[in-house]
């Protein structure tokens, strides 16, 4: 099928780039004319695993191709929309780039064009996009949700084994064509499911935030093996192997960030309260992960009895999680800002996201100090605090560590340390729930 795809932030560009790679014949438009210049070069402009050389070979087999204009979508047989929804400070999702693609698509939509949402919307998006292009066109065309169920940092490995598809649709053809599409994903088993637009958005909604729940579940319990002295990793393997609960999201750490927990939360606490309702659960998720950004920095106040003046301190980690450069909603940046506001100084190192994180800091003019040796990074400074889940902290010299160090301390937001052997190499250890004696 001829494809174009409206948006090359993650979603998009990973779209495009794997249907591309099923042998489709796929057109990315980006309104960011370097953007889409770079990406002709074969530059990608993300990090994703796997992502740049699958780019690369398709566009050089022309199979994928970019643009700053609209054309394509007078031949496409599907149109994805996968702009970005950021979410306003009450939670409510702004639409305003989804409406905006609907404006540029709709002149050369065509009869029968297939719209699908990729982005994540607001429950009751797809009728308000069809609605919206009703205005615009007098050609038919459908609209289906399709929302994306992608993980930075695999979601190439994602896209191409999917555990679900969603179709949400009004009109069977119109599944039926969207189907097709996502048919070399059904070769084995059966992954489509269908089901209304509003279930769709739904659902996407509804799997985000129970596995926030899960997440913030655990930071609560893990701050409660703090005070009473049980150890949190025994506690995660100890109801782990409960089938009904699972091995997955059960592991605490700084809070969970990114582009899609913190907004989609929000948006579903909004759309609750738009409707008259509460939803008290997911309410408190929020709170929690509100207050655990900040729980990593309070050990560090605590250990040095509130007094960080001239102290100095190194940020293993400032992506949301490991395998991406993405720093939206990072817990990095509030035990950053609480740190610098305390009189200390902050150094970073992360194998991808420090430039953004730098760049960032700037604009909230909170001073940083970037490194790309992580090791030098901690020579003289007063302690290590990890804070993302790369592979490249997750076996180091600590003997190294300890000779950088003014003094052989570290703060493990996300438990990557065996307690004892940090012990025995002479550390003042401190993580997240784990009893350390």
């Amino acid at each position: 099928m001829k494809l174009s795809i409206i948006g090359t932030g993650y979603v998009g560009l990973v779209t495009g780039t794997c249907f591309a790679e099923m042998g489709h014949d796929v057109t990315c438009i980006d309104i960011d004319k370097a953007k889409v210049e770079r990406m002709k070069k074969g530059e990608c402009p993300i990090f994703e695993p796997g992502l740049e050389p699958m780019m690369r070979s398709n566009h050089d087999d022309g199979r994928l191709h970019f643009s700053h204009d609209y054309s394509s979508v007078a031949k496409a047989e599907a149109i994805f929309l996968a702009v970005g929804t950021p979410a306003s400070d009450d939670g409510q999702a702004d639409l305003k780039y989804v409406f905006a693609a609907c404006d540029s698509i709709a002149p050369h939509l065509h009869e029968g064009s297939v719209v699908v949402v990729k982005s994540t919307v607001p429950v009751g998006t797809g009728n308000k996009v069809r609605e919206h292009l009703r205005a615009l066109t007098s050609k038919k065309f459908y609209v289906v949700n399709n929302p994306e169920v992608l993980k930075e940092g695999s979601a190439v490995e994602d896209f191409m084994k999917p555990e679900r598809i969603i179709i949400g649709c009004l009109e069977t053809e119109a599944g039926d064509i969207v189907e097709e599409l996502y048919e070399p994903f059904n070769r084995q088993i059966k992954r489509t499911i269908r089901m209304s637009n509003i279930s769709a958005e739904m659902t996407k909604y509804a799997a985000n935030c129970f596995l926030a729940t899960k997440i913030s579940f655990m930071n609560e319990v893990a701050k409660l093996c703090d005070i009473v002295g049980a150890d949190v990793e025994e506690v995660r393997h100890g109801i782990s192997t409960d089938s009904r609960i699972g091995t997955q999201f059960l592991y605490p750490g700084p809070g969970y960030g990114g582009s899609c927990f913190p907004k989609d939360v929000k948006a579903l606490v909004y759309t609750a309260k738009e409707n008259g309702a509460r939803f008290k659960i997911v309410e408190a998720v929020e709170e929690v992960n509100k207050e655990q950004k900040k729980y990593l920095a309070s050990k560090v106040k605590k250990h040095f009895k509130d007094d960080l003046k001239g102290k100095t301190f190194v940020l293993w980690g400032t992506a949301f999680k490991a395998n991406t450069d993405d720093i939206r909603d990072t817990p990095a940046i509030e035990t950053a800002l609480a740190l610098t506001q305390a009189g200390a100084k902050v150094r970073i190192h992360d194998p991808e996201a420090a430039i953004h994180f730098e760049q960032l800091m700037e604009k909230m003019k909170i001073p940083v100090e970037r490194f790309t040796n992580k090791y030098d990074a901690l020579n003289g400074a007063d302690g290590l605090l990890v804070m993302t889940e790369w592979k490249q902290y997750r076996a180091p010299d600590f003997d190294e560590i300890k000779s950088r160090l003014k003094v052989p301390l570290i703060f493990d937001g996300r438990n990557l340390y065996n307690t004892k052997k940090v012990q025995e190499h002479g550390f003042t250890y401190y993580a997240i729930g784990k009893a350390i004696k």
